[in-house]
């Protein structure tokens, strides 16, 4: 039976198991200049001497504008190549392969002075509201993300995420929420998204994967459910998408009436719906901490490989202490033996 420590292969990537650190925003750029530094070296390294089969960098962007934050990791520039490249030179060390979430934040930039969207709808009452982009600025919009990609693949990634869920950019033009537009990306709510995914892909390596990350449901009076997210992942799926990241949410503020669930695995049935629909591999994620649940996701079909994020940011060895948890066999580092002898 495959399980969470069953090898996984698609297309040139090939993973030890099944196990994702997802991209969790750090915070932690010290300079606002988008180079990560010691912390996000000494973060994302430990995790690869935890044993996570796959290491997803942060969301980085692709222009200063673009961050959620200016402590947040940028792409946008040569000079923060080095950086990452140390990264995933030093946790291909220890077995792990490493991929990198591209993305821009669009209206949720929370420092831009004036932040950007498919249309001026601000977040929230607090939020500023974004200016429209022009048809032409989209257009310069996806030849940034082509540049980030193509940097990406300087750095030596083994594979890239394009974050279209939580409300960003991406979302933000495939929502009919955010997207009042009359122009050609009003009227073909994925043709952002698809023209992103041929740039990148343009980029990439045939034997490259592509992930994109996707809200499958959003949690707003009016927002789009998994009839919908069906629909255009069909579309990006045909522009060149291998695996889909299905999470959910981030568009607007939650009421109260479309809440998502609090509950373990909670997302894990957009996950299959996905799967099954499109006949594409797809990561699931969320409150999947637990070991025998996070197991049972991937026993069970539900998804091809799982992504354990507040697990791993406390626990940095989840996956050597899952698999012991549930005798599966790992290669655990000769200096840390000691502490799995039962």
């Amino acid at each position: 039976m495959t399980d969470l420590f069953t090898p996984y292969k698609i297309k040139g990537l090939e993973l030890k198991n099944r196990i994702v650190l997802p991209p969790m925003c750090q915070y932690s750029v010290t300079n606002k200049d988008g180079i990560a530094n010691e912390w996000h070296h000494t973060h994302y390294v430990s995790r690869a001497i935890g044993g996570t089969g796959l290491i997803i960098i942060e969301m980085t962007d692709v222009e200063p504008d673009g961050r959620i934050t200016d402590y947040d990791l940028g792409l946008w520039s040569d000079e923060q190549i080095p950086a990452l490249a140390r990264i995933v030179e030093d946790s291909h060390r220890y077995g792990a392969k490493v991929g990198i979430q591209i993305a821009h934040a669009g209206r949720k930039a929370e420092d831009a002075a004036i932040p950007v969207s498919s249309s001026p709808v601000p977040f929230d009452e607090k939020s500023k509201t974004p200016r429209e982009l022009t048809t032409e600025e989209v257009k310069e919009m996806v030849e940034k993300f082509r540049l980030a990609a193509h940097r990406a693949v300087q750095v030596g990634f083994d594979t890239i995420e394009l974050h279209g869920a939580h409300g960003y950019l991406i979302h933000q033009f495939t929502s009919p929420l955010t997207n009042r537009r009359e122009d050609e990306y009003g009227k073909d709510l994925t043709k952002f998204g698809r023209e992103v995914i041929a740039a990148v892909k343009g980029e990439m390596p045939e034997d490259m994967p592509l992930i994109l990350r996707i809200s499958a449901q959003e949690y707003v009076e009016g927002g789009y459910g998994i009839k919908e997210s069906l629909e255009f992942s069909k579309a990006f799926k045909e522009a060149g998408v291998d695996i889909f990241h299905i999470s959910a949410g981030g568009e607007g503020p939650i009421t109260a009436a479309g809440r998502p669930g609090t509950h373990a695995a909670y997302q894990v049935p957009l996950a299959r719906a996905i799967k099954e629909g499109l006949n594409v591999p797809v990561i699931a994620v969320g409150r999947l901490d637990e070991p025998a649940l996070a197991n049972a996701v991937i026993g069970n079909g539900d998804a091809d490989l799982v992504a354990v994020g507040r697990g791993m940011l406390k626990n940095p060895y989840w996956p050597l202490t899952a698999a012991a948890e549930l005798r599966k066999e790992t290669e655990i580092p000769r200096q840390y033996e000691r502490g799995f002898v039962i």
